[in-house]
């Protein structure tokens, strides 16, 4: 993985203003230092294997080791807002710092909130992570679109106005997902597949908006566990929506670079591997956090190629 700092793409418009859009940038980010997103997860036992503790000094001294590790060098870190979200404003506040500082050192922040909702309180939710001027305000968000997918249209329209990108929860690895995400719509389609399609319309959408720029990848993602064998056969035999596909289950949770090809089929060089505790586990040494995600970063190369 390259030290380098995250080159800025092309916008994905006419307009030499417009913000560069967010696939584009993901691209460029996986293309110069590596395919893989790291987890910012500082729950309750890592913070004690880090000999931390449980309390916002913790938080914050986990989450910043973090950045300092690894900002400067892997495409993507992920904050889990959740395990900030348990101590209160303090907790949100330290949020807010960790989502500036790893922007400012070069990678992209992508917020695992999964947010999901309608009409005015979607758009506050797509306000608090995706207008430039919010103090949370990250490169892309984790998205639910389970009250339908029209419902994520103030999230959809704020992220290609910002220059963002959203996640949306498409088939995850947990076993109870299954029975919504695998069910049979009645044209035959599963849902998982029809958020899918969703996503690939959004992207065609904006490809569209290049103007002959080239074909850069999407900014409309899906969150596809590594862990998922049969995820081409639930996504209706493909997984091609022309944006990226993150996919959290690398290490801890079972699943191996090697694992990548045969899950994703021909969109396995969309994907972005997420790792968190596989990672995390090694802190809190600065050195062996990079190592770590240096290592598998370099393993998901080799594996995709």
């Amino acid at each position: 993985m390259s030290d380098t700092p995250t080159p800025q793409a092309t916008p994905a418009t006419g307009d030499p203003q417009a913000p560069a859009a967010f696939g584009a940038r993901l691209r460029q980010a996986m293309d110069t230092r590596g395919p893989l997103c790291v987890g910012i997860d500082p729950h309750a036992s890592l913070l004690a294997d880090w000999g931390l503790g449980d309390d916002v000094a913790g938080l914050e001294r986990f989450s910043r080791t973090v950045v300092e590790a690894l900002a400067d060098r892997v495409a993507v870190l992920k904050p889990q807002s959740a395990f900030f979200e348990r101590f209160g404003s303090r907790g949100v506040a330290v949020l807010e710092r960790t989502v500036a500082e790893a922007r400012a050192a070069g990678a992209l922040v992508l917020m695992d909130a999964k947010r999901g909702d309608i009409g005015s309180t979607m758009a506050a939710y797509a306000a608090a992570y995706l207008d430039p001027a919010s103090p949370l305000f990250s490169d892309a968000l984790t998205v639910s679109p389970y009250l339908g997918f029209g419902s994520l249209d103030p999230a959809v329209e704020l992220a290609r106005a910002s220059g963002c990108g959203l996640f949306a929860l498409a088939l995850t690895s947990n076993p109870e997902g299954a029975e919504v995400q695998h069910a049979l719509r009645a044209d035959g389609r599963s849902v998982a597949a029809t958020v899918l399609g969703h996503l690939a319309e959004r992207n065609a959408a904006e490809r569209a908006a290049w103007q002959g720029q080239g074909r850069p990848l999407g900014s409309f993602g899906a969150v596809v566990g590594a862990t998922l064998g049969d995820a081409l056969a639930a996504a209706g035999g493909s997984l091609a929506i022309d944006g990226p596909l993150l996919a959290p289950g690398i290490g801890a949770q079972g699943a191996t670079p090697a694992d990548l090809p045969a899950v994703f089929g021909d969109a396995v060089g969309n994907v972005v591997p997420s790792v968190s505790r596989g990672v995390l586990r090694h802190g809190p040494d600065a050195a062996a956090l990079r190592a770590a995600a240096a290592k598998i970063a370099d393993d998901v190369r080799v594996a995709v190629k």
